[in-house]
């Protein structure tokens, strides 16, 4: 005979708990190992794909591991070091682009920015914070970025727990299902396929499509010759997780850095602005419907809502559990409501009872 229902959530809640408990004491530590999790549970389908192939899956595994070293080493050479550097430069070149815009617009509308006038000193102003904050902020980041994965985290503590994570995943789901509760384990199996399902959707097609847009933004960008393209094309594509936000900023973005560098230039600034037109076209019609499918589970609010409440709660390593986290509970939630529109409370005690009366 099963525990009573109020037992059991007593002992969930209290599970619930210590876990929240143990994340806020120890999350920086844990983060070395959430990252090595999160890369097993990206590549186990690639694992699973050359094991129907024939191969062993410790062989499956180090073919991955070459392949990822290899990439690895090439955005080390060559992406990384260009890629801070357009940072720095965008941040610092931040308060002459804001007095282009000024000059531009005294130009063309002389009696929109007088000499002293409070827009004039705005803009001014937002272009001198830009340098100071920015430039602060990207140090800050760097900063704590090294603090928080340091080189040894980094180049061998993540590593390792990926390639150990990737070739035992399927033994160690295996005994994590041996461990259910034999009354509740088929239900629990069943909202652990469709989390599963809600994370593979996401998780994998998003950031799929994510490093297609940012890699065809950056490139096509820095073949037009715009300046800081492969910050904007990383930018877009980093947030093109969030629905038409990623083509919206970076389109804004590099337009706005066209305007500047090409004016007079049209069949440029008109480049710029229909890469990202053709970016929006190819992700909402090919890339989306192929990687991510029509129904993902997560809508873009409740998403970004589990990211500001994690992150601000635990930090980065809450950020970084937010959407595994906000799709169980996206699971559980319909659950709940389908327990809730089969029972009792919501169809009523009687099919002639007063409940199941339209009192209009």
């Amino acid at each position: 005979m099963g525990l009573p229902i109020r037992d059991q959530l007593k002992y969930w809640g209290v599970a619930a708990a210590v876990f929240l408990v143990v994340l806020w004491f120890v999350g920086d530590v844990l983060v070395p190992f959430l990252l090595g999790g999160a890369i097993a549970y990206f590549l186990d389908p690639v694992a699973d794909r050359l094991e129907r192939l024939g191969l062993s899956r410790t062989l499956a595994t180090a073919l991955i591991t070459v392949a990822a070293l290899l990439i690895f080493v090439i955005m080390a050479l060559l992406v990384i070091p260009t890629l801070v550097n357009q940072a720095i430069n965008l941040v610092e070149t931040a308060p002459q682009l804001a007095r282009n815009f000024t000059e531009f617009l005294t130009a063309r509308f002389p009696s929109l920015l007088e000499e002293d006038s409070t827009l004039r000193n705005s803009i001014t102003a937002i272009g001198a914070t830009v340098q100071e904050r920015g430039g602060a902020l990207l140090n800050t980041a760097l900063a704590s970025f090294a603090s928080l994965l340091n080189i040894i985290l980094l180049f061998v503590i993540v590593p390792v727990v990926s390639v150990y994570l990737l070739v035992d995943w399927d033994r160690m789901i295996a005994q994590i299902d041996a461990l259910l509760p034999r009354d509740h384990a088929p239900t629990i199996r069943r909202l652990a396929a469709e989390i599963d399902d809600t994370l593979a959707s996401f998780i994998r097609g998003m950031g799929t499509v994510c490093l297609i847009l940012g890699t065809y933004y950056a490139i096509a960008l820095m073949l037009v010759g715009l300046q800081f393209g492969l910050v904007v094309g990383f930018v877009a594509g980093l947030i093109t997780f969030i629905p038409y936000l990623g083509a919206l900023l970076g389109g804004v973005l590099a337009i706005g850095l066209a305007l500047f560098q090409f004016w007079g230039d049209w069949l440029s600034i008109g480049l710029v602005a229909g890469i990202f037109a053709l970016g929006q076209v190819i992700e909402g019609n090919v890339l989306t419907p192929k990687l991510v499918g029509n129904s993902v589970g997560l809508h873009p609010v409740w998403l970004l809502l589990a990211l500001s409440v994690f992150g601000t709660l635990f930090g980065f390593v809450g950020m970084l559990i937010a959407v595994p986290v906000a799709a169980a509970i996206g699971v559980v939630a319909r659950f709940a409501v389908a327990q809730y529109r089969a029972s009792l409370l919501y169809q009523g005690t009687e099919p002639g009872s007063s409940f199941d009366e339209d009192p209009f």
